[in-house]
């Protein structure tokens, strides 16, 4: 039955051509704009004006490289991540990355549902009515019965974070002081180097690289789609980093030229500085628009790879095409818990601080960890023809080798900070 519904699956998307392969790519793009990196990227253009746009344009190859290889080692293996580390390195090892990687996901999964909990209190709404809803949403999309109709609810939502290009022309940035801070790069002030360590060392997020991968599979694509597959990737890539430009050139264009130095920890922080540009609504609505989008989508997509992460290490079934049952009780569990309990965390109002560096932390360690086994698996998992050769696979050994580099240089700091 099982085999049956997955060759009625493969049919109906070859018969939609790249409609049907597009989806795995934007999805995790837009979820790599969530709140913290929205708030990061307000807070850039606050503090470094329009100098911060450059490190984004040179993000832009590193996060295509790294989730171009999920998509051949999805595509060709059939297998997700968290499998092919364990069946490559061992179970000790995969148990490494699924933990460190259920922690990675649920401190994410704090910042996304404070992001909702922050939106709702720009129009007076209490957190008490916007996690709960927030949370049977996401929980809901689960139970649709199928992976690509959830792939395209959340690309739907996650498009919401293009509202804020709005506030951007409203802000109207000169073009004159963009090309200045594009070659302006004050390397020499530690702030900025390590905002843009910052950034760096949180592009390649662990939980997207086990995202996109289990999202090949479940969506049953083939070697035939790789080439389709990579432009969604490569399109994903493209809108992530452009919605970032968008907020720090806004930000630039406003709080950042008359001197601000903003440190925004909440929403409501970026539209009270933003509102004496743009007025209090507009800017209410425009920021509270574009992270009640990231905020969701990526709560969505934190949340699936974390589930998907962890069952393939346990073995179990793990697949959205999969109905609910005693077959896939495991996986459809693992995923309510983690909303659940990012959304009991937010309503009990636990001081967060402390958590949110401990995250930091381990983020920035497991980076270089599940970087160093993507290039692995990528040398030993794959047949010589998918692998990569020549320039290209110089390229992108050499960016995420630097991108891990960055990541080890940020534990330092943010231990003293811990």
């Amino acid at each position: 039955m099982i085999e049956k519904n997955d060759n009625l699956i493969k049919t109906r998307l070859r018969g939609h051509g790249w409609l049907a392969v597009w989806g795995p790519g934007l999805l995790v793009m837009l979820a790599d704009t969530d709140a913290g990196c929205l708030i990061t990227a307000a807070q850039s253009g606050a503090q470094w004006g329009y100098t911060m746009v450059l490190p984004q344009l040179v993000l832009i190859p590193v996060l295509f490289m790294a989730q171009e290889m999920t998509v051949r080692l999805g595509i060709i293996t059939q297998e997700g991540h968290g499998t092919l580390i364990r069946k490559y390195f061992g179970r000790g090892w995969a148990w490494l990355a699924a933990v460190t990687l259920g922690i990675s996901a649920v401190g994410a999964l704090l910042t996304e549902f404070i992001g909702i909990a922050g939106v709702g209190e720009l129009f007076g709404v209490s957190k008490w009515i916007t996690i709960p809803i927030a949370t049977a949403f996401l929980v809901g999309i689960a139970f649709l019965g199928e992976y690509r109709r959830v792939e395209k609810i959340g690309v739907m939502v996650g498009l919401a974070e293009f509202a804020f290009v709005i506030a951007m022309i409203m802000a109207k940035p000169q073009l004159g002081d963009l090309m200045r801070g594009l070659v302006t790069v004050p390397w020499r002030n530690s702030s900025y180097v390590y905002l843009v360590a910052a950034n760096v060392g949180a592009v390649i997020m662990p939980w997207m690289l086990f995202y996109q991968q289990g999202a090949v599979v479940d969506k049953h694509l083939t070697a035939a789609d790789i080439p389709q597959e990579r432009r969604d990737t490569a399109v994903g890539t493209l809108i992530s980093q452009a919605i970032m430009i968008v907020f720090i050139v806004t930000f630039a264009a406003t709080v950042g030229k008359h001197g601000g130095s903003e440190a925004f920890a909440t929403v409501g922080q970026m539209a009270a500085a933003l509102a004496p540009y743009l007025d209090e609504l507009p800017a209410n609505l425009l920021i509270g628009t574009s992270l009640l989008g990231g905020s969701l989508v990526a709560a969505l997509v934190v949340a699936l790879a974390g589930t998907w992460g962890l069952t393939e290490v346990l073995g179990w079934p793990h697949s959205l095409n999969e109905p609910f049952n005693r077959k896939s009780a495991g996986f459809y569990l693992i995923y309510i818990g983690a909303h659940v309990i990012g959304a009991v965390l937010v309503l009990a109002n636990i001081q967060l601080v402390d958590l949110a560096v401990t995250v930091e932390v381990i983020n920035a360690l497991l980076v270089p960890i599940v970087l160093g086994f993507l290039l692995l698996l990528e040398a030993k998992a794959l047949p010589d023809q998918y692998r990569m050769h020549g320039w290209y696979r110089v390229v992108a050994t050499t960016l995420c080798l630097l991108v891990m580099a960055f990541g080890l240089y940020m534990v330092g700091p943010m231990t003293h900070l811990w």
